[in-house]
Parts: structure tokens; C-alpha cells; sequence
């Protein structure tokens, strides 16, 4: 029967500058051996060569320890996927394997497009707006690859921590891309390389050790005073009146783009208490919210409701595409007054703050209304609402005085 043993040993014969050995896996297949480097130096002096590991509970000794598990751990996945498919596993079958000169061997972006085709056929788990974001951490890819390396592709096997490194810095001087964003580009080169583990295309993590950096950003959102400001404004271009009312219309209901661009007349039925209320199940999440609208809201669905664009796409907006709006925002943010810079989503953080929160509306409610997966993410927009907390506090400081 064919089977495999795998020792780590210390190589006292090899010695680098600061006195350490070099750990390696002694494999043997059916009485022939081969030795792997696990390119890992230890001081000898902390290595325990009956138990094959450093010794210590220290935060080093654990991470060696984890390294070198999972180093033996790859070549027993490599021994295991090569009897599925072969009676005998040879010596150099698995030498092949291990130093990627098989057969087998997988390429990053044929990967990663392995990976997107999947998903594109998954559309229960996930949302066009994701499937989107992939298609463009991949085109980033191919851009990486091609300045770095000049090459349309490479070898999965190689990746390492300083590939990541790299492909963060590239995302950040060529792109001018920000922490956020950057970690979800690499989030997601993260899932894919886990996709490719699972499939056993690689039997290593890159992304081990490798802390993805985010930034805790506060929700930027607009002032009752600034959207009153904007409502309320009249506009002599067509154009930015039309904008300023899909914006309105967020702000009062808190859709982000991806649902708001689909909105149908299906969506906008009769509740239990005779108004018209608003129910859609969200592209990102694929959860359900369900609210009655509020009269800003409908009056804009009023407007719009025999406009010949709406008719005849069968939706219920005239929804340009988010650059568009987002560009024509930025006029509207000069011609109103308002210092900050609007974005569609500013609305929907409009409506979670200024909107819903500030008026004492409940955190579940508004949770429930926005189509948020957890509670958690609503918290967000709670802490945004100092000054209502502020004015509160101030009328019971007032009322606490004159009773005093």
C-alpha cells in the first residue's frame, strides 16, 4: 500500500549569520526519500526535535509552529490529490506536484476568471453590483501583472506576501485608491485564493500573516438644514432639477443606486394603513424592506409618474448612471451652498441619520427600512446624530433648571 511519512528536521550542517538551521521535511514514499526546504530558519536551541516544533508558548514559537503545520499539512494535501487520480505516488510525482511542474498547474487570472464564471452562475449568493466589483479587482490584475512582471499572467504557486504588498502599493499610486478600497480589491484576491485552495490548486496561503488594513470612516450625511436647502431649491436647468429629485427621493427613503435604478411600479403597493408602501428586496444583500413611503417621496413619484423616459423603460425614475449623477451632484452642491461633496449614497446615509434617527425613530425600524443583514451596521449611522443628542440633552437641562 502507498504511504507516506513526513519528519521536519533541523539541518545542523547548513548555519546562517545568526547561528540558525534550516528546517526541512524529510518525506519518505515506500522506503525512497526526498527532503523539502521549509525555508525557515530556527535557533537550535529552541527547537525540540521529538516533538518537531519550536519550543515555548510564546507569540513567535506559535506563529513558527502554525507555519510549519501548515507546511507539512500542504504536502499531505499534495500526497492525497495525487492517489485520487494515480494507482502508485512516486518520489518524483510529488516532488512535480510540490514545485508546481505537473500537469496540474494553475495560473492567477485563469483562476480568478474560473472563479467569476462560478459566481456569475450563483446569482442566489451574489448581487450584480459584487459581480461587477470582481470583474474590476481582475482588470486591476491584469494591470499589476503586466507592469510587474511584464506578463498577461502568473503562476499561482508563486504568490507570496510581497506579490500582495506590491499589488496594494499599485492600487494606491496608480489608481489614488484609498485604504477602503484597497482592502476590498484585496479581500477579494483573498476569497479567490481561497477558492483556489478548496479546489487544490495551491497548497499554501499568501495572505497568512497578512493584516488587510481598513480605516473607520464616518458616515458623511446632510444636515436637515442643508437637505431643506436643496429641496427647496429652484432650478432653471432641467437637467439638475431631474437629479435633485432622484436625490430627494433617496434621502427619503434610503435605496442605494442599485435599487433605485430597477424601481417598478410593483414595488409601490397598498399597506394596511392606505398609503402606498415601498418593498424591495436589495440587490447588495438580498434582504427585504418594507415601508410605507413618505410624502416628499410620493410626491416625487407623483411627478415623474407620466414622464415619457419613465413609460417607456416601464420604471418609475428617470435613473442616469451613478457617475452621471454623482457629476451633476457636485453642481447642485455649488449652486445650493452646501460644503460637503454629495454622492447618491450620501442620501441614503441622509436618510438613516438626519432623516429617520434624528427623529427619534427606532434604530430596529430604521435597520429594517434600509434592508441591513445586522443590526450592527445600522449602529453606524447612530453615532453620527451627536446634535440631536446635544438638543435633547439641552431642552432636559432647561426643563431640570427651571423645576430646580
Amino acid at each position: 500500500m502507498n504511504r507516506m511519512t513526513i519528519n521536519l528536521v533541523l539541518k545542523a550542517s547548513k548555519k546562517n549569520s545568526a547561528g540558525e538551521n534550516p528546517i526541512y521535511a524529510r518525506v519518505v514514499i515506500d522506503g525512497n526519500r526526498l527532503e523539502l526546504s521549509a525555508k525557515k530558519w530556527i535557533d537550535p536551541l529552541k527547537w525540540d526535535k521529538y516533538r518537531q516544533e519550536v519550543k515555548g508558548r510564546s507569540e513567535a514559537a506559535r506563529t513558527a509552529n502554525q507555519y510549519l503545520t501548515d507546511f507539512t499539512n500542504g504536502i499531505q494535501t499534495a500526497f492525497n490529490m495525487l492517489k485520487e487520480t494515480n494507482e502508485t505516488v512516486t518520489i518524483k510525482l510529488l516532488k512535480d506536484e510540490l514545485q508546481g511542474n505537473s500537469k496540474s498547474e494553475k495560473w492567477l487570472v485563469k483562476v480568478f476568471e474560473e472563479n467569476n464564471a462560478l459566481s456569475a452562475m450563483e446569482k442566489s449568493k451574489y448581487s450584480d453590483s459584487t459581480l461587477r466589483q470582481y470583474s474590476t479587482t481582475l482588470q486591476r490584475l491584469k494591470e499589476f501583472i503586466a507592469k510587474e512582471y511584464g506578463s498577461s499572467d502568473i503562476k499561482i504557486k508563486v504568490l507570496d506576501q510581497l506579490f500582495i504588498r506590491k499589488f496594494d502599493l499599485f492600487l494606491r499610486l496608480d489608481y489614488a485608491i484609498e485604504d477602503n478600497t484597497v482592502a476590498k480589491y484585496l479581500k477579494q484576491l483573498k476569497k479567490v485564493i481561497h477558492y483556489a485552495m478548496s479546489m487544490k490548486y495551491i497548497l499554501h496561503d499568501p495572505f497568512y500573516g497578512y493584516k488587510i488594513k481598513t480605516v473607520k470612516n464616518t458616515r458623511q450625511y446632510l444636515t436637515q438644514e442643508e437637505l431643506a436647502r436643496i429641496e427647496n431649491h429652484h432650478f432653471k436647468i432641467e437637467r439638475l432639477e431631474r437629479v435633485r429629485d432622484l436625490f430627494i427621493f433617496v434621502c427619503y427613503t434610503g435605496l442605494a443606486y442599485s435599487d433605485l435604478k430597477d424601481l417598478t411600479a410593483d414595488q409601490i403597493t397598498m399597506g394596511i394603513d392606505g398609503k402606498n408602501w415601498l418593498t424591495y428586496k436589495r440587490n447588495k444583500t438580498g434582504v427585504e424592506a418594507k415601508f410605507p413611503l413618505l410624502t416628499p417621496a410620493q410626491r416625487i413619484l407623483d411627478k415623474y409618474a407620466n414622464d415619457p423616459e419613465c413609460v417607456s423603460n416601464g420604471l418609475l425614475l428617470p435613473v442616469r448612471s451613478n457617475q452621471k449623477l454623482n457629476s451633476y451632484l457636485s453642481e447642485i452642491e455649488d449652486v445650493c451652498g452646501i460644503k460637503k461633496h454629495i454622492t447618491m449614497h450620501i442620501g441614503r446615509h441622509t436618510f438613516a441619520s438626519s432623516v429617520t434617527l434624528a427623529n427619534n425613530i427606532p434604530i430596529e425600524t430604521v435597520s429594517k427600512m434600509l434592508g441591513h443583514s445586522d443590526i450592527k451596521t445600522t449602529q453606524i449611522y447612530a453615532k453620527v446624530v451627536d446634535t440631536k443628542v446635544s438638543e435633547d440633552m439641552k431642552k432636559l437641562d432647561e426643563k431640570i433648571r427651571k423645576t430646580g
